[in-house]
């Protein structure tokens, strides 16, 4: 693997390998000192044209878990707000020593170019509205953990599909571990057309609630234009909300899981947020382990360090 840039065509075996990893370096994260040298003398770049909190400090804890340095760009104080093009912005920070890039931009394909640039591994951080691929990884490390395996798992993926990217990769990844996927948005939310995805949909959370293993939120993304297409907040709540009702009719072992921030009050009520079986806290730190494993695998690191 040279890149991971997606979720779509990535084997199971390949997935699980990650997982495998992801799980060994779980353990590591819970150690008196959670450091191993396995990546001493590389130099990981995270590269955000966009804002992040848990996607950008996962992977820079994650590399320096691994020992190796970082270099971390933030385009506000960058020499784009001198008319830089992306082109030579990544190819300046490849010049400065990075051996890997973790690329998050608003424009679909992003992480694609950057690959065809520099020629270094990639990680793609999220691009616009289409893929987010280590979030999907830490989804499927969270539900493994919990349930023992995705195999025969139905999961509902609740709110704005159509401006998210970690749908995409959720219901590729998932699917491909063995889940079934039913998207649950009003039809504004949903993608126009969903040829190629393998899930299902439906236009009412109360006809799955009661039917699912796992329940995945979505905030409704108003940046990418998701609140001009639903009535009103209020009914979008009463319609899609994971409100405290609602998750009293869930199966007692049902698990609810946000990839955040978490908009309390709208898509999941403050109760359900602070409920043990909601697992956003769990998803945090399976995420430092996938990135971990993900930047392991794609730099060579060594076991045996």
């Amino acid at each position: 693997m040279k890149h991971l840039l997606t979720m779509e065509g990535v084997d199971r075996a390949t997935l699980a390998s990650l997982l495998d990893d992801a799980d060994e370096f779980y353990e590591v994260m819970h150690r008196p000192i959670p450091k191993v040298p396995a990546l001493r003398g590389k130099t990981v770049a995270t590269m955000f044209f966009e804002p992040s909190t848990r996607t950008k400090l996962s992977f820079e804890r994650a590399a320096k878990a691994l020992s190796a340095d970082t270099l971390s760009f933030s385009p506000g104080t960058s020499s784009l707000k001198k008319g830089e093009s992306l082109k030579d912005t990544v190819l300046t920070v490849k010049a400065m020593g990075a051996d890997l890039m973790v690329v998050r931009h608003t424009s679909t394909g992003a992480a694609w170019r950057v690959a065809e640039w520099t020629d270094l591994p990639v990680v793609n951080g999220g691009d616009g509205a289409h893929q987010h691929p280590t979030q999907a990884l830490l989804d499927s490390l969270t539900l493994r953990q919990h349930f023992g395996s995705l195999d025969g798992l139905r999961i509902a993926i609740v709110g704005d599909i159509r401006h998210s990217r970690v749908a995409r990769s959720d219901v590729f990844a998932f699917n491909t571990l063995g889940a079934e996927v039913t998207l649950v948005a009003p039809p504004t939310l949903l993608p126009p057309d969903l040829t190629g995805w393998p899930a299902t949909a439906s236009n009412s959370l109360d006809d799955v609630l009661t039917e699912v293993d796992a329940i995945y939120l979505l905030r409704v993304q108003a940046e990418r234009g998701g609140a001009s297409v639903f009535p009103s907040v209020a009914e979008y709540r009463e319609r899609f909300g994971m409100t405290d009702a609602r998750f009293n009719r869930l199966k007692p072992d049902t698990i609810v899981l946000h990839p955040g921030p978490m908009i309390r009050g709208i898509e999941i009520d403050g109760g359900v947020a602070d409920d043990p079986r909601c697992k956003v806290l769990e998803q945090v730190t399976n995420g430092v382990a996938v990135r971990m494993a993900v930047l392991f695998q794609l730099l060579g690191g060594s076991k045996d360090a």
